[in-house]
């Protein structure tokens, strides 16, 4: 992927050098919306029984509704000049809201950009206290995108998925969810969730998150037919990564009987099939997880 050279978006905030490592401590309220790539890390380290996803797409265990009490921190700033990891999410942040933006524009509508935090440990969002055990998530509260660059470790040696395209995947997938924020499809789904038993969520919650990654598959189509940046194998690294963290994987990663029951996120090739589809036909249209029955 040939990223270097390309604009940053100045929507980055680094708060990695918080005292306290972003402020936080006990994880996350579940009273809080948060969305997200999902429970990676406690799945394979902590034995987390994995389906029970303590951020609960939208609150759904606890009907939670407004954003939890936050914690003190450091103010944010730009990031170092020199850091590269921090100037490579600034490049793809850039890209997804040159992208969205246009989309946006050619259906008549303004796309508000989401910001990205960069934090360490622990980090206060507008939907409670977050941990980088979480993996990266989307915060629709405060509309932004919280991500521990040390996650892309885990992505390439404990998931098996190098390649810095399967690292701009898991941006856009986040952002993704941001643009469901922007569509309204949030708000929708969350004013069902109190109507649910927990499998009708979870069922719901796999939707929300295919959704998100053909979102992100739309990202990869548009912006590769603007920058022509990505190498061969790029693509294949994304899909490779979208397998990676497919529900069944990670259960059968931590130990566990899969239990397609539990899937908050989808399988591997559910995940696949969403990305592609994106990045094949390139529409939000072809993006309908909700308007099909199979998945």
């Amino acid at each position: 992927m040939r990223w270097e050279g390309n604009r940053e978006s100045s929507n980055v905030e680094d708060v990695r050098d918080s005292g306290d490592g972003g402020g936080g401590g006990g994880g996350f309220g579940v009273g809080g919306r948060t969305i997200g790539i999902g429970t990676i890390v406690i799945a394979l380290v902590g034995g987390a029984i994995f389906g029970i996803n303590p951020l609960t797409l939208l609150g759904m265990l606890s009907g939670g509704g407004g954003p939890a009490p936050q914690a003190q921190q450091a103010p944010a700033h730009a990031p170092p000049a020199d850091d590269k990891g921090a100037k490579f999410v600034s490049v793809v942040l850039a890209d997804t809201e040159d992208v969205w933006t246009q989309l946006f524009t050619n259906g008549g509508a303004t796309y508000h950009p989401p910001k990205l935090v960069l934090f360490r440990g622990a980090v206060a969002t507008g939907c409670g206290s977050g941990q980088s055990a979480m993996g990266p998530f989307y915060c629709p509260n405060d509309q932004k995108v919280y991500i521990d660059l040390g996650f892309y470790e885990t992505l390439r040696t404990r998931l098996g998925a190098p390649g810095e395209f399967a690292q701009a995947y898991v941006i856009a997938h986040e952002v993704g969810h941001h643009v469901q924020d922007e569509l309204g499809i949030t708000r929708k789904v969350d004013g069902m969730r109190s109507r649910m038993g927990q499998a009708q969520a979870n069922a719901v919650s796999v939707r929300v998150e295919l959704q998100a990654d053909c979102f992100a598959g739309v990202w990869a189509n548009h912006s590769q037919q603007s920058k022509h940046w990505l190498d061969p194998g790029d693509v294949e690294a994304a899909m490779n990564a979208a397998a990676k963290i497919g529900d069944d994987a990670l259960q059968r990663s931590a130990g566990r009987s899969v239990v397609p029951e539990s899937f908050t996120h989808g399988s591997s090739a559910q995940r696949q099939r969403w990305f592609n589809a994106g990045y094949q036909g390139g529409t939000v249209k072809g993006c309908d997880t909700f308007g099909t029955q199979s998945l």
